[in-house]
């Protein structure tokens, strides 16, 4: 029997692409989120769309982000923006959202969440 990768548990590019619209929507749409809205573009479909290719390659798919910028430097590409607790937070209610919204399989979905929750505390490049 063959275990799945992240990525295809996720739905492959149909489910983290949906994934990420879902994110964004949140972003966007929740108030509670303008801390966070507030450092992207006012466009995001950019933003959009490099996450998409980012967690594809990520949770075992096609490397879409590495084959477009190279290696992702995660930390270093966010250096410019100010990333404290209230951010890292607001960003992982965004994503706890979107996960919520897409109805993972619950193994998976608790898997990807801690995953992201580690990436995201590593990220904060401010105290507070």
């Amino acid at each position: 029997m063959m275990q799945s990768s992240p990525f295809e548990l996720m739905g492959g590019e149909p489910g983290v692409r949906a994934l990420v619209d879902a994110f964004y929507d949140h972003m966007e749409l929740d108030s509670e989120f303008a801390g966070i809205r507030a450092l992207h573009p006012e466009d995001l479909s950019g933003s959009r769309d490099k996450l998409f290719w980012f967690l594809c390659g990520w949770l075992g798919g096609p490397n879409h982000y590495i084959e477009r910028f190279g290696h992702p430097r995660l930390r270093a590409r966010h250096l410019p923006f100010p990333i404290g607790t209230a951010e890292r937070d607001q960003w992982l209610a965004c994503m706890s959202r979107a996960i919520a919204d897409r109805a993972l399989d619950p193994t998976a979905a608790a898997w990807f969440m801690s995953q992201m929750q580690k990436t995201a505390d590593w990220m904060r490049n401010r105290p507070e």
